[in-house]
């Protein structure tokens, strides 16, 4: 394709996503759950058709030289497609959004004035690598009444091609637009350039996947994003924690799984306490296989420990890699993570009330704690359901970004006739 021929293809799919959710303003709950039900039923038929397009792109995969673990994550099995079939079911199953009206009061004039939660629009997605997400936006997306333009990695464009198939065919015997879903059907990356610059015809761009691809969507996109770009999350251990219950939830908010942007990368621990927590987490982290890089003040208490740099105190690691820092208390706690944090996840561990209720309020990020792991931060054990993605910009969405995220609020007004005087 010519960069015409892009650009002609991008802006077609523009216009047809902002007919169809103009469409689905006019479905039901009843409608979109049909259509949800009839997507997992036909993935669940499909399995052996679209194992087989899989197949095409591990060995695509294979030649081009991707490692064992990216390999993985494109891979399809029949408990793989299963649980995409499970997620569209629960996501049917989910309360739905779209039409509730709360706040509603009378005015002095009679007029009764609430508002209407709606949905955004049309949502472009860009995602790499997993082709779940294909099937975990377009039911998302769906449920909160919204079209959607897919824009997955080309690593899996064979099998995003086949489950995209799967969606359309079940749109259109559910009745509803058959272009409510979309996705790209070219690998040229001038596509995504094309897709950031649709202002007119989409409402919000959604990046899912490594920091490269979303710094380029933050820089270039001429619609709004819904995103984060890391995940430097801290835990604190205050001077009035349980440590037992402290080491505990450290531990795992650590170790339950390294590669995750909810997971912990810096350990704070009031100046009081350090030489204590310190002598329980060392060891437990050293079973683990976890590399400790601490400031002077922890040296202090654990020589053989490798020094903390500037550059760990800004590093997601990502990996099984912790580093930890001795402060004298809280204050110096909250200016730290507010200075060097991501503005994703952190959790402050102790039993004094008066100084968990400072640091909720105080530490500027999308989700804070008391006394429980940072891994919680997920749409699913926040009782969304299920996440688009986790937002740390404070507009329009914040956290995990589930259904709700997916819509916004318009005022609505109820008269009888009233006129203004």
């Amino acid at each position: 394709m010519t960069p015409k021929d892009i650009q002609d293809y991008m802006l077609h799919m523009g216009q047809q996503a902002r007919q169809a959710a103009r469409a689905l303003l006019r479905a039901d709950t009843a409608a979109r759950n049909h259509a949800l039900l009839t997507i997992a039923d036909t993935v669940e038929a499909r399995e052996v058709a679209l194992m087989a397009e899989n197949r095409k792109d591990l060995e695509a995969g294979r030649a081009a030289g991707l490692d064992a673990a990216m390999l993985d994550r494109l891979a399809f099995n029949p408990e793989r497609l299963a649980a995409m079939a499970d997620g569209l079911r629960q996501i049917a199953a989910l309360p739905d959004p779209v039409g509730a009206i709360t706040d509603l009061n009378y005015r002095p004039s009679g007029i009764q004035v609430g508002r209407m939660r709606v949905p955004l629009g049309v949502i472009g997605i860009i995602y790499e690598s997993r082709p779940n997400v294909t099937v975990d936006a377009a039911g998302l997306c769906l449920k909160s009444g919204n079209a959607a333009i897919l824009r997955g990695g080309s690593e899996a464009f064979h099998s995003n091609r086949a489950l995209a198939e799967c969606i359309r065919e079940a749109l259109e015997a559910s009745g509803l637009p058959a272009d409510a879903v979309q996705v790209v059907g070219t690998t040229d990356r001038a596509a995504v350039g094309e897709l950031l610059r649709l202002k007119e015809w989409v409402d919000v761009i959604v990046p899912r996947g490594g920091k490269g691809l979303i710094a380029r969507v933050s820089e270039e996109s001429q619609i709004p994003v819904i995103k984060h770009l890391d995940g430097i999350c801290h835990v604190y251990i205050d001077d009035h924690a349980d440590l037992e219950k402290a080491v505990r939830v450290t531990v795992n908010a650590k170790t339950q799984r390294y590669g995750t942007c909810n997971t912990t990368e810096t350990l704070l621990l009031a100046e009081s306490i350090a030489a204590r927590a310190l002598s329980a987490l060392v060891p437990l982290f050293a079973e683990k296989g976890v590399e400790l890089r601490g400031c002077e003040r922890c040296r202090g208490y654990e020589p053989q420990m490798p020094a903390a740099t500037e550059e760990d105190w800004e590093t997601e690691y990502l990996a099984p890699i912790l580093s930890i820092r001795v402060v004298n208390g809280l204050d110096e706690a909250i200016e730290h993570i507010n200075h060097y944090g991501s503005h994703h996840t952190d959790a402050i561990l102790t039993e004094d009330y008066t100084r968990a209720r400072r640091f909720l309020r105080e530490v500027d990020s999308s989700s804070v704690m008391v006394n429980a792991s940072t891994r919680f931060a997920d749409g699913f054990e926040y009782g969304l359901g299920a996440e688009i993605g986790i937002s740390t910009d404070k507009l329009h969405a914040r956290g995990p970004v589930g259904l709700e995220g997916l819509t916004t609020l318009k005022f609505v007004v109820l008269g009888d006739g009233q006129i203004r005087e």
